[in-house]
C-alpha cells in the first residue's frame, strides 16, 4: 500500500478541487494523502469528505514558508485540527501576506510594461491562497509567457525583474505552532541544501522529519538525507508536490508517483504520539 504526502489543490495553487484530488488519489490506488496546501488547510474539509466516501484517508496537513541559512525552506505540517483559533489566525495572516506580495509582483509587471492585471491573477487563484504559481498562469493566459517555466525565469524567479521577497516567519516559531496544535513539522524538498549539521540545528528548533523522497531529489539526494534522518532520530516522508496534470517537469510528479510507503506515515503519527505525550 501506498500513500502521497505531499500534494496541492485550488485552495492554493494546485489545478484540481479538493474533492478531485480525492478521487484521484483513489484512482492512483492510494490509501491516504496528505493534502499540504500552501499556507492554508481550506481545502481539508472538502476532500476528507470525499475521500471518506471513496475509503481513501485524507491527512490534513498544510506547507508553510520559514526561513532558512540559504533563503527559504518549507515546512509540512501534518495532522493539523481543522478551525483551531492560533492556528487560523496565522495563516490567515500568511494569505495577506501572500496577497500583498502579488500585488506588488503585479505593479511591478505593468512598470515592465507587461498587460496584466491583479483581477487576471485572481482568476487563476479562484480564492485560492495566492502564490507566483497564479501569477504564472496569469502571464501566459495574456500570452506574456510561453509556459509557467518560462514566466518563472523571464519575471517571477529570484533576481529576475518582478521578483519580491516573501516575508518569512522563523522556523522555531511555525514548529512550535505546529506541535501546540498536535502536528508534526517536515522540511520539504531540500535538495543540496542543509548539512548534517544544519539540520542538527533545524532539529533543535523543532523540526521532526525530512521529506527525503520528492521529484526534485535524484537516489543520491534521497540516500543522503535518510542517513542523516537515522543518525540524527528524525522521520521520514515523502510525496508527489502535484499539483495538477500540466506541471510535472523535476519538481513535480503524478499523484501518488513517489510510491511512497504506508509505514512512513504511520512512523509520523508515532511521532505524533509521542510527542503528544511528552507535552501534555
Amino acid at each position: 500500500m501506498h500513500v502521497d504526502l505531499h500534494c496541492h489543490s485550488t485552495a492554493s495553487d494546485g489545478e484540481c478541487e479538493p474533492a478531485e484530488v480525492a478521487r484521484r488519489a483513489k484512482q492512483a490506488g492510494l490509501s491516504a494523502f496528505a493534502l499540504t496546501d500552501h499556507d492554508t488547510t481550506d481545502g481539508v474539509p472538502a476532500a476528507a469528505a470525499e475521500g471518506a466516501a471513496l475509503g481513501v484517508r485524507v491527512v490534513p496537513g498544510c506547507e508553510f514558508s520559514v526561513k532558512a541559512p540559504w533563503g527559504e525552506l518549507h515546512l509540512l505540517g501534518y495532522f493539523l485540527p481543522l478551525g483551531d483559533a492560533r492556528l487560523e489566525a496565522f495563516l490567515h495572516e500568511t494569505r495577506a501576506a501572500r496577497r500583498r506580495r502579488g500585488e506588488q509582483i503585479v505593479a511591478k509587471l505593468q512598470q515592465l510594461g507587461v498587460p496584466i492585471a491583479l483581477d487576471d491573477v485572481d482568476a487563476q487563484a479562484k480564492g485560492g491562497a495566492l502564490g507566483r504559481p497564479h501569477v504564472a498562469r496569469a502571464l501566459v493566459q495574456c500570452d506574456a509567457s510561453d509556459d509557467i517555466s518560462d514566466a518563472f525565469t523571464r519575471y517571477l524567479g529570484r533576481g529576475r525583474p518582478a521578483y519580491v521577497e516573501k516575508p518569512l516567519p522563523r522556523l522555531a516559531d511555525v514548529a512550535a505552532l505546529v506541535h501546540t496544535v498536535g502536528g508534526v513539522a517536515v522540511a520539504a524538498h531540500l535538495g543540496d541544501h542543509g548539512s548534517e549539521g544544519q539540520l542538527r540545528q533545524f532539529q533543535e528548533q523543532g523540526l521532526d522529519g525530512l521529506e527525503v523522497r520528492h521529484p526534485s531529489h535524484a537516489p543520491s539526494v534521497e540516500q543522503r538525507l535518510t542517513r542523516i534522518a537515522e543518525r540524527l532520530g528524525l522521520a521520514i516522508s515523502g510525496g508527489s508536490d502535484w499539483h495538477g496534470d500540466t506541471e510535472f517537469g523535476d519538481t513535480h510528479a503524478p499523484l501518488g508517483g513517489m510510491r511512497v510507503p504506508v509505514e512512513w506515515l504511520e512512523l509520523l503519527e508515532r511521532r505524533r504520539g509521542v510527542r503528544t505525550r511528552t507535552s501534555a
